[in-house]
């Protein structure tokens, strides 16, 4: 059992002071938060760049600053990036100028911006640019965007038949849609090559995917930590998915190396493995390729273990097999003897050292979520914290291992809020297996509370001790609610074994074992009303919502289910990434329809009888809206109290700022009017 009282630390410099009265946190309060972006560091190791978002509620967008941070001077405070307003993205080129990406029109294009002088407009393409990397000698960008099937970026040597007439699309072969968005035939992520000289790129841009067809960097979520750059400037590093009938059931990433000036066809380095490799990363020396790979084709939750690769001889070597982890990041340190990752852990995220010869991990970090390491010349590393006390803040780890808060980016506005408690703890679960949750609660507070029970989605994840801005404990809490989570059989962060366990089980272990960290969070815990409780989820936690309906109908007084699955076996035609119900039941439908029914929803709607509000999603595409409103129709038919939140113009998940404070308002409405929560004001 760990108890942490969640304030700043008392031990670090910029510790938020005691509100003289503080409250409850509120959406509109979290969505008001600034949010720091990811740091680059300057080659000397002097300053660090990173953006800070601050919302506009009133045009429901956010807006990005570029900052500085001198790393020499201690208490130094973030500073605007004079000349870079509006841009995001940036980096340090090998020349000393800045190049970042910013809006020219309605397109994202880069800029390079000279300290004291007026930044200049690089690229003048038709199309966003999403991404790009200089090369270490400065002689080359790579950029990547959206594009058909083109040689040069512009298209400007590429002539297109004139559409027939009709706004008809043909699709010959999946996907038609993905996460969000309708596929445009044709069209893909690609990366193309430019010349740098004298400030200017050159040219129209080379393509160097060459004949490969598929999006790089990877969608929906693949960034440039795909891409790398060789030591010497010469060749691209980047990872693959190629595309076909078979992409939407495939997770096989593979790592490809081309010439930086497209003058070759690129070279698959991973072709001997049929499962997921990616993130490469060059080793100080130029002489090692690092990446992780996982073992199982058609598994996106498989254990991602680093390799080492000797780019001279071809020979590779996987270098933390030993370690039950899944590495989340790759950052070598600057002398080449080590790798700094984060990986998740027992409901934290640490950051680790990884020996780059022997494999031996060291961890770095205790509490909170450490990611976006840059490794710094003297051998320290600075990097990103968050918890569920408080969003991203930067952070430098010296060779000692000794911790020093840099920023405090928040600090105002978390001294408004009243303190916060938070308590890990474990219990026997399924297979009397250890399984662990937490209670978070407000501070300071006698009397019973009402609960939420919040379930995670994945199914493959965690609800650990980071900060979200979607699902925060802190703002469900509101000053009147306890916050239970469980991480159940299908988590990570506790070994593979334990997340592998949900396969083919959805309904089985990790309902047990949230029936038993229920009961022992109350028995522990005499503040928890368990009479006054709901249960929310959404993705794979919406499924377990619409599950606890039909096979737990008496534990709860209410229900959340967002964008949750309610027919397990319509859904494994209707999600675009098939390898994901594929994986999951054991093979698609059509071949295996008994693993689908064993635990579907649908089939015990006669013992529904629990209060529910269904959220969907019009753009999700990952669990179609149509599985919501199957859902809604049947509370409905059944007469059981219910409410349906949809929203036009969100996927899977709620982003737009106003959309998420509507979202908790009206989430904290059904919670406290099925428990007797007291509302608080000001949503």
């Amino acid at each position: 059992m760990i108890r942490l009282a969640l304030l700043l630390a008392a031990t670090t410099a910029l510790a938020a002071p005691i509100a003289a009265e503080a409250r409850p946190m509120t959406a509109t309060d979290l969505q008001s938060m600034r949010r720091l972006g990811a740091p680059e560091v300057s080659p000397d190791g002097r300053i660090a760049i990173f953006s800070l978002s601050t919302t506009d509620l009133d045009k429901n967008r956010r807006n990005n600053v570029l900052h500085s941070l001198d790393l020499t001077r201690p208490g130094a405070t973030p500073q605007p990036l004079a000349g870079a307003e509006g841009g995001h993205d940036a980096v340090f080129g090998p020349d000393g100028a800045i190049y970042f990406l910013k809006a020219v029109g309605e397109r994202d294009q880069l800029h390079r911006l000279v300290p004291g002088q007026v930044a200049t407009v690089l690229s003048d393409f038709g199309a966003d640019v999403s991404g790009f990397k200089i090369s270490p000698d400065g002689r080359h960008v790579i950029v990547w965007a959206d594009q058909r099937d083109c040689p040069d970026l512009a298209c400007a040597a590429t002539t297109f038949a004139a559409p027939e007439p009709g706004s008809g699309k043909i699709y010959n072969e999946l996907f038609v849609r993905h996460w969000d968005t309708y596929a445009e035939p044709g069209k893909r992520s690609r990366i193309y090559s430019f010349p740098l000289s004298g400030g200017k790129l050159q040219g129209m841009g080379v393509r160097l995917t060459g004949d490969l067809v598929g999006d790089t960097p990877s969608k929906p979520f693949g960034g440039g930590e795909e891409i790398a750059i060789s030591r010497d400037g010469r060749s691209v590093f980047f990872a693959l998915r190629e595309a076909g009938r078979i992409e939407p059931t495939s997770t096989n990433l593979d790592i490809f190396m081309s010439p930086i000036d497209g003058s070759a066809a690129p070279v698959n380095l991973t072709d001997a493995n049929d499962a997921t490799d990616t993130m490469p990363t060059v080793s100080p020396d130029g002489r090692t390729l690092a990446y992780v790979a996982m073992k199982r084709p058609g598994y996106e939750a498989d254990r991602l273990v680093i390799m080492l690769r000797d780019l001279a001889s071809g020979r590779t070597r996987a270098l933390t097999e030993d370690w039950d982890r899944s590495v989340g990041s790759l950052t070598w340190a600057r002398d080449g003897k080590s790798l700094i990752v984060d990986a998740q852990d027992t409901l934290e995220t640490p950051l680790f050292r990884v020996d780059a010869t022997t494999g031996k991990v060291t961890r770095l970090t205790r509490e909170g979520t450490a990611h976006n390491a840059r490794a710094l010349p003297n051998g320290d590393v600075l990097l990103a914290i968050n918890s569920v006390q408080a969003p991203d803040d930067l952070y430098r780890l010296d060779r000692r291992g000794r911790l020093t808060q840099l920023t405090a980016v928040n600090r105002d506005r978390l001294a408004e809020f009243d303190p916060v408690t938070f308590e890990k703890w474990s219990f026997a679960g399924a297979n009397n297996e250890t399984v662990w949750g937490y209670t978070f609660k407000p501070a300071n507070v006698s009397h019973k509370l009402p609960v939420a029970f919040i379930i995670h989605g994945g199914p493959q994840g965690s609800f650990n001790n980071s900060w979200s801005y979607r699902w925060n404990p802190r703002t469900f809490s509101a000053g009147r609610y306890a916050v239970v989570s469980v991480d159940f059989h299908g988590s990570t962060g506790f070994g593979q074994a334990f997340t592998d366990a949900i396969r083919q089980d959805w309904g089985g272990k990790p309902l047990e074992d949230l029936q038993k960290g229920w009961a022992h969070a109350l028995a522990k815990d005499k503040q928890l009303d368990g009479d006054r409780a709901c249960a929310l989820g959404g993705s794979y936690g919406g499924y377990m919502t619409l599950w606890i309906a039909g096979r737990w109908p008496d534990a709860f007084k209410c229900l959340v289910t967002h964008n949750g699955i309610f027919d397990t076996r319509s859904m494994g035609y209707m999600t675009e990434e098939l390898w994901f119900t594929e994986w999951e039941n054991g093979g698609p439908v059509y071949e295996v329809p008994a693993n689908y029914e064993k635990h579907n929803p649908l089939l015990h709607v006669a013992n529904w009888k629990t209060p529910n509000l269904i959220v969907i999603g019009d753009r999700d595409y990952r669990v179609p809206y149509t599985q919501g409103l199957g859902a809604f129709t049947a509370l409905q038919r059944r007469n059981i109290p219910s409410r349906l939140l949809r929203f036009p113009d969100e996927n899977h998940w709620v982003l737009k700022p106003v959309n998420s404070v509507q979202w908790y308002r009206e989430v904290h409405r059904w919670l406290d009017q099925w428990t007797g929560g007291q509302p608080t004001m000001g949503q």
